[in-house]
């Protein structure tokens, strides 16, 4: 049986951690912070855990993890 290829943008994108889930960064920090509250930026700096339903399907791209 081949070898399973995995997404490199979701590699790249997406860490698993030691229990197995999915921790992502936030969208929307990359420019045009000035216009944006600062409690907004700075809640956006800490990842959040992709959600189990989510998961199911980007785990399906990551094979090997």
């Amino acid at each position: 049986m081949p070898k399973l290829k995995t997404v490199k943008g979701v590699r790249d994108r997406v860490k698993v951690t030691g229990t197995g889930k999915l921790r992502r960064f936030r969208a929307g920090r990359r420019h045009l912070l000035t216009g944006r509250r600062a409690k907004l930026t700075r809640h956006m700096r800490r990842p959040r855990l992709v959600s189990p339903t989510e998961a199911k399907k980007i785990k399906a791209l990551l094979p090997y993890t």
